[in-house]
């Protein structure tokens, strides 16, 4: 895809309390550490951003100014902006990671058959990363990955039996 218009759409959700800018930066990192962008990819302009998200142009500056920053991408002056390098080894990943990625959207859909909620995955994988990948380095997979937030899983079943 070296060269062209890059497949990345922006998503924006307003809700989050994550600031916008910094939701294009998560969601450039994130295409990147799965292959979607790859070096010489150009990231839609700024008008085709606005245009598809309905936000400031100064919002999509912004974040491209962040990632060029981190050095990810360059601004080319009259071209627009281009990928430099990707993250966490994307170009070996792809093939790679295709196990867990059947493994993971078998998981997702078991979550979802039993009921639970977009926000209450998100929390739970999260609690789980963070158990895995605790603070002090130490990898603490053995633990119990509810340990920390198994409310959140708990209230779902519940509410879903109510209903």
């Amino acid at each position: 895809m070296a060269a062209g218009s890059a497949a990345v759409e922006y998503r924006i959700d307003r809700r989050s309390g994550v600031a916008t800018y910094l939701q294009i930066v998560q969601q450039t990192k994130q295409a990147l550490r799965l292959g979607v962008l790859e070096p010489g990819d150009r990231l839609p302009t700024a008008r085709e951003v606005v245009e598809a998200t309905a936000i400031n142009p100064n919002t999509v500056l912004k974040a491209y100014r962040e990632l060029e920053r981190e050095g990810l991408v360059e601004a080319r002056r009259g071209l627009g902006t281009f990928v430099r390098r990707t993250l966490g080894g994307a170009a070996d990943a792809t093939a790679a990671d295709a196990p867990l990625r059947t493994e993971l959207a078998d998981w997702a859909r078991r979550a979802r058959a039993a009921g639970l909620e977009k926000d209450d995955v998100g929390a739970l994988f999260t609690a789980v990363l963070d158990s895995t990948y605790s603070a002090n380095g130490t990898d603490t997979a053995d633990r119990s990955p509810n340990a920390d937030r198994s409310h959140v899983a708990d209230r779902s079943y519940k509410g879903d039996q109510e209903r």
